[in-house]
């Protein structure tokens, strides 16, 4: 049940930023707060995440353990719950019955923003569905740090989680993005980070722009800025490479994507040929295409209508 001692003021305006004393004159409201911690130094909190956290009635995290060192740090005393892949169906079902019956949840993840790249996104999609609000506590993001500290155009890019852990997967994936006109960025684990540049290599050439960010925000934070094969031969000297990485890969560059473009037919001529040797409709087709030159569906839909 909600505790009816404590307030969250959140602010119902729009637009509109409020003062302290003015929050403190709206009435509580339960709903499934998204909390980002520090993904390193634990000064890397805002306020407001502090105060959630204090106010809420449970905290439903992805290892209570890791979560409990920020808590003990900031002296806060919620009462934390686990939430994590292995009991995310159970425990998404219990919460938002508690959420639905008055009780307020903030979710919090190891580091960073909830939902990315973890099991959050079923516990919200499930909150929406049963028309629980949903409110995010903005904060650290390790993608986020890592591509505008890379050096490499922030203008447009694309966020897509953990690389395969499978080469051939792995391969497959970097082929979609091989003359792609935005810069790309993945999460690496430390034991595959010298497999997935040589990759990298091999796929998109030894020339390829890269960045290596590592530990971020913590004690021994590293960029490693350059080529492809210059990056990776940096790492195999080392004696193994630990820490959270970010990799971070350049766009195309023109001479890359016109040599491309001219060994392989336009989208109109890609999506007919899918749909006689596939049997797919124009739908599926476009979306097939759209992932192997890895851009938006819409940016190929756009290409299509402009060769029809």
């Amino acid at each position: 049940m909600k505790n009816a001692g404590r307030k969250l003021h959140e602010s119902e305006s729009s637009g509109t930023i409020q003062p302290e004393n003015e929050l403190a004159s709206i009435a509580p409201r339960p709903a499934l707060y998204l909390v980002a911690t520090p993904i390193g130094n634990l000064q890397d909190i805002t306020l407001r995440a502090l105060r959630v956290l204090k106010e809420v009635d449970v905290i439903a995290c992805e290892d209570t353990r890791q979560t409990q060192k920020l808590l003990n740090h900031y002296g806060i005393a919620t009462r934390t719950v686990s939430y994590h892949e292995h009991n995310e169906i159970t425990r998404a079902a219990e919460l938002v019955k508690d959420l639905q019956e008055g009780t307020s949840v903030a979710l919090v993840t190891d580091a960073g923003m909830p939902g990315i790249s973890d099991p959050g996104f079923r516990l919200i999609s499930l909150a929406i569905r049963h028309h629980v609000p949903v409110v995010p506590i903005p904060g650290a993001s390790a993608f986020l740090a890592a591509l505008v500290a890379s050096g490499l155009p922030t203008d447009s890019f694309r966020f897509s989680g953990f690389l395969p852990a499978k080469r051939g997967e792995r391969r497959a994936a970097l082929e979609t993005v091989k003359i792609s006109p935005r810069t790309q960025v993945f999460y690496e684990a430390p034991h595959r980070i010298v497999e997935a540049l040589e990759d990298v290599v091999e796929v998109l050439g030894n020339d390829r722009h890269v960045v290596i960010a590592r530990e971020v925000t913590k004690l021994h934070e590293e960029f490693l800025r350059g080529r492809a094969g210059e990056v990776l031969e940096t790492l195999k000297a080392r004696d193994g490479v630990k820490g959270e990485i970010t990799l971070l890969i350049g766009k195309a560059e023109e001479g890359d994507m016109e040599a491309a473009a001219l060994g392989r037919p336009r989208v109109q001529q890609r999506v007919e040929q899918i749909i006689a040797e596939e049997k797919l409709d124009e739908k599926a087709a476009l979306k097939k295409v759209a992932k192997e030159r890895g851009i938006s569906k819409s940016e190929a839909y756009r290409e299509w209508q402009r060769r029809k």
